[in-house]
C-alpha cells in the first residue's frame, strides 16, 4: 500500500468521531454478553462526543496551537517569495475559480493576495497536488490570484506535493538564502514551520483562517452549549497535535 494513503487511513481512524463510532459499535457488540462493559463503552462514546462539541473545551484546545505565531504585518525588508501551502479544492468549470477552492485554500489565497499587495516585489509560490481532481490545487489557487489581479508571471506553481513535508522538500531548494513568507492556516503553521526549518529555510509566518478569533471576548449563553462545528475544530486541533508529536519523534530518531 502507498505510504501516503496508509498515513491518511490511520489518521482518519484515530479522529474523535471515528473513536466515538468504534465505541458505539463496541457497546452494541458487548450488549448481551458483557452488559457492564457495553454501558462503559457507551458512556465513553457519549462523553467524548459531548466534550468534543463544547466550544469552551474546543477553543482551549485550539487556541494554544493557533497562537504560536502572530499575524503578518508589513516589514521594511524586501520579500522574495510568498509560499502558499496547498489545501482542498473541487474542479467544476461551471463555478468561478474562487468558488472551486475549499475554505482553507480560499483563506490562504486571500492572505497571500493581501501580503502581495504589501510586497509587490515578491513572487508567489502556490503548492498542492490534484488529488481526485483534474487540476492541481496549486494551479487553481494561481488562477484565483490571477483573476484577482496578480500577474501570471509572478506566480510559480508546485503541482506535485501531497503533504506539507513534501512541500518543504520540493520548495526549499528554490528559496534557500532568500526572504520568504509562509502562508497557511494558523492551526497548521507550527508543523509547517518545523518542516521548512528542517530543510534550512527560516520563513516569516503569515497565519490565516483562525478558528478562535478572541478567546477572551465576552460570551453569551449559547457558547456553552454543544455545537457541531466545534467537533470539526476539535478534530483539527487533535490532528495537528498528533502531527507535532510525530514530528518530535522523527527528530529524535533521525
Amino acid at each position: 500500500m502507498d505510504l501516503f494513503l496508509l498515513k491518511k487511513i490511520i489518521t482518519v481512524l484515530i479522529m474523535p468521531i471515528n473513536i466515538v463510532l468504534v465505541l458505539l459499535f463496541l457497546a452494541l457488540f458487548l450488549h448481551r454478553k458483557r452488559p457492564k462493559a457495553s454501558i462503559k463503552s457507551l458512556v465513553f462514546a457519549i462523553t467524548l462526543l459531548l466534550i468534543s462539541t463544547l466550544p469552551p473545551f474546543s477553543d482551549r484546545l485550539m487556541s494554544p496551537i493557533e497562537d504560536n505565531y502572530a499575524p503578518y504585518v508589513k516589514q521594511d525588508k524586501s520579500i522574495d517569495y510568498i509560499i502558499v501551502l496547498g489545501c482542498r479544492h473541487t474542479n467544476n468549470p461551471v463555478l468561478p475559480v474562487t468558488s472551486q477552492l475549499g475554505t482553507c485554500s480560499l483563506q490562504r489565497m486571500v492572505e497571500a493576495l493581501r501580503i502581495y499587495q504589501l510586497h509587490p516585489e515578491a513572487r508567489i509560490i502556490t503548492s498542492g497536488y490534484s488529488g481526485s481532481n483534474k487540476t492541481s490545487n496549486a494551479e487553481v489557487v494561481k488562477q484565483a490570484l490571477v483573476l484577482l489581479g496578480v500577474p501570471a508571471q509572478k506566480v510559480i506553481t508546485e503541482n506535485f506535493p501531497k503533504d506539507t513535508e513534501e512541500e518543504a522538500l520540493l520548495i526549499a531548494p528554490r528559496v534557500l538564502g532568500t526572504q520568504v513568507i509562509l502562508v497557511t492556516n494558523a492551526d497548521h503553521m507550527p508543523r509547517s514551520i518545523n518542516y521548512f526549518e528542517a530543510q534550512g529555510v527560516n520563513p516569516i509566518a503569515a497565519p490565516t483562517g483562525y478558528w478562535v478569533k478572541n478567546i477572551n471576548a465576552d460570551k453569551s449563553w449559547p457558547y456553552y452549549l454543544p455545537n457541531g462545528r466545534k467537533l470539526d475544530q476539535t478534530t483539527t486541533a487533535w490532528y495537528e497535535t498528533l502531527g507535532l508529536v510525530v514530528q518530535w519523534f522523527k527528530a529524535i530518531f533521525n
